[in-house]
């Protein structure tokens, strides 16, 4: 019964999409930073399915990347992950990482799910973690952009971070370079 709901109430949301517009890296003093970050996942290509070991329909697990491309400059490196086509008026917020060292060339996936890993700030559900992805049943494929910002100066943050808190202190933080991986989920 409650599968029926969730579909029903999919089918009526449908063509509603929070929109890539609103995604963190749109955002102004944002979308004019170069892509010039190549950011891959070993887990799926980029545009394709995300494996269900990684949404929450499996084993809820942050997938591993892989990145290529960041300035020499560059002190830190955040990575945001948001679904851009959750029926909302913002993208759905799945995890938010700071604090990873600027010369690092990926995220193990055994590290970033490590009991304590202490680099999570707040998803959209209020949580510090990762939560993948659910989309509605009956909403279609959703994609999921996976955002790394390089930055020229490490965030100066008290308490844990949120999309809020970050894009006020992204500009002012000096974003050198960003990439971005889209990931697809729907849930059948």
């Amino acid at each position: 019964m409650l599968r029926a709901f969730e579909r029903f109430m999919g089918r009526l949301l449908a063509g509603r999409h929070a929109g890539d517009k609103n995604l963190l890296a749109r955002s102004p003093g944002l979308a004019e930073v170069p892509a010039t970050v190549e950011l891959t996942s070993p887990a799926f290509a980029a545009g394709a399915p995300i494996p269900r070991r990684y949404t929450q329909e499996g084993d809820d697990r942050f997938p591993p990347l892989a990145w290529r491309g960041v300035p020499g400059s560059a002190q830190e490196l955040v990575i945001v992950i948001e679904d851009p086509d959750a029926p909302l008026p913002r993208p759905v917020v799945h995890a938010i990482v700071h604090g990873l060292p600027a010369r690092a060339n990926g995220l193990d996936e055994e590290e970033v799910n490590a009991p304590g890993f202490a680099g999570f700030g707040r998803n959209s559900l209020g949580a510090r973690g990762y939560r993948g992805p659910r989309p509605i049943l009956g909403h279609g494929a959703h994609r999921y952009v996976f955002q790394l910002f390089a930055l020229a100066q490490p965030l100066q943050l008290a308490g844990p971070l949120t999309r809020k808190a970050l894009l006020a202190a992204l500009p002012g933080g000096g974003v050198l370079a960003r990439g971005e991986l889209v990931g697809t989920y729907e849930r059948r």
